[in-house]
């Protein structure tokens, strides 16, 4: 029915622009794809390679009353907005190219025009898709943020989807982190494999030595310690499908007994004296504002000369930024995640006892692991929609390549941190140089 529409007018019947005037209107017509609305307008090139529909008065909906990011998403998940020249699973060329529109803040005139235009009914926002994460309101209804439990809710939102589908991504090293390319040919698995070593390496394992892996994912670095240098690890997830996983694993590769993977926040781990403790991935999760009690734990899990590695996601920049509530991947990827500086971590780690060590950043080696991972999801794309549904794995398809896209131009970097906690006369129990390589 409302595709024959040829104009879009308001409930009383007043002209406005159609669809496709309105988006020259925001861009100034400088819009590089094709696009065509069920009022029958259209905008663009015409031979525009990358072509985007918006099917439906919802979709129009989405898109005005949750400008950007959130109301692309909801349109785009549930269907109200189609993409033809690009595949689902891997979206970069889609991303790059409206990254290049000059979106122009309207005028009082302007605004009033594409409002008469869009008319009273597509200003109430539509219910959003059920793979978005509740609002920040009502997270709050929950408990505090990064509560135990509320951090239990935000990882399961996005780890417990299936382990299957993690599998089809991700590989076989299972590993869901930044991987460290050795070279421009490797693979994704020799990226990981390499990453891993690295770690331990910095760290120094050793046999007999006992590491703690926090926030282990599906253990991962947990056996690559245990296999290749002797350690007895220990490593704890809040995911529930990520421990039974991680479990049977070591089950399967014979390492039980010197490798175990528990359920447990990293806040609950009984034990103290660990050679060593690895973070992989888990300080995006803490929040900036619980960073001393996060690193004044850790370095309480340690013994004097024990050696902690933090990776994980930064900003270019150590200014506090506030967390961006109600964005893309605070509503459908990561729930409460906040990023800071590599200096604010730095500090941090100093501030609670940690003498720094080195930092180093993999911006560039994490553009390539997401690449990598769409490569896999875009390969695996009938498998992966059966397992999880096809809007789930299309918002994968957009996580990761506007991940790779932010690496790629420094909006987002990773940064390893190496610390140590010294003995009590100053003693660090560490080498002249780095033997852990380049």
């Amino acid at each position: 029915m409302f595709s024959s529409f040829s104009t879009l007018r308001t409930d009383t019947g007043t002209a406005g622009p159609r669809l496709a005037e309105v988006l020259d209107l925001l861009t100034g017509g400088a819009v590089p794809l094709g696009f065509t609305a069920y009022d029958g307008s259209a905008t663009g090139p015409a031979d525009a390679r990358i072509r985007l529909h918006l099917r439906t008065p919802r979709g129009a909906a989405y898109l005005a009353t949750a400008p950007g990011s959130l109301g692309m998403t909801r349109a785009y998940v549930t269907g109200d907005l189609t993409v033809e020249g690009v595949h689902p699973g891997d979206p970069y060329e889609l991303l790059t190219a409206v990254m290049g529109l000059e979106w122009r803040k309207p005028d009082a005139v302007t605004l009033a025009r594409i409002a008469r235009g869009l008319g009273v009914a597509r200003l109430v926002p539509p219910p959003p898709p059920p793979q978005e994460a509740l609002p920040d309101w009502r997270r709050a209804l929950e408990g505090l943020r990064h509560s135990k439990r509320r951090d239990a809710e935000a990882i399961h939102h996005h780890y417990d989807v299936s382990n299957r589908f993690y599998e089809l991504i991700l590989g076989e090293s299972m590993t869901y982190t930044c991987a460290c390319y050795p070279h421009a040919d490797a693979t994704l698995e020799e990226a990981q494999a390499f990453k891993y070593d690295l770690v331990a390496r910095k760290l120094g394992l050793q046999p007999g030595m006992r590491l703690l892996d926090v926030g282990c994912g599906w253990g991962g670095m947990v056996r690559h310690a245990v296999r290749e240098y002797g350690v007895t690890a220990v490593g704890v997830t809040l995911s529930a499908e990520q421990a039974a996983w991680a479990q049977a694993e070591i089950e399967r590769q014979g390492l039980a007994g010197k490798a175990e993977v528990r359920h447990l926040d990293y806040r609950d781990i009984p034990e103290t004296g660990f050679d060593a403790v690895s973070s992989i991935g888990l300080t995006e999760h803490i929040g900036v504002r619980n960073y001393p009690s996060y690193f004044g734990f850790l370095l309480s899990r340690l013994r004097p000369g024990g050696r902690l590695l933090n990776h994980s996601i930064t900003r270019p920049e150590n200014r506090h930024v506030p967390r961006v509530k109600g964005g893309f991947i605070d509503r459908y990827v990561f729930p409460d995640g906040e990023l800071t500086g590599s200096g604010r971590i730095i500090t941090e780690m100093q501030d609670a006892g940690f003498e720094v060590r080195h930092s180093e950043n993999l911006r560039e080696h994490y553009a390539r692991t997401c690449a990598a991972w769409c490569v896999n999801l875009v390969e695996h794309w009938d498998e992966c929609v059966a397992e999880v549904g096809e809007a789930t794995a299309k918002i994968w398809g957009l996580y990761l390549a506007g991940s790779r896209l932010g690496f790629e131009r420094n909006w987002i970097q990773l940064h390893q941190v190496l610390g140590v906690k010294p003995h009590p006369d100053g003693q660090a129990d560490f080498p002249l140089r780095p033997t852990w390589g380049p």
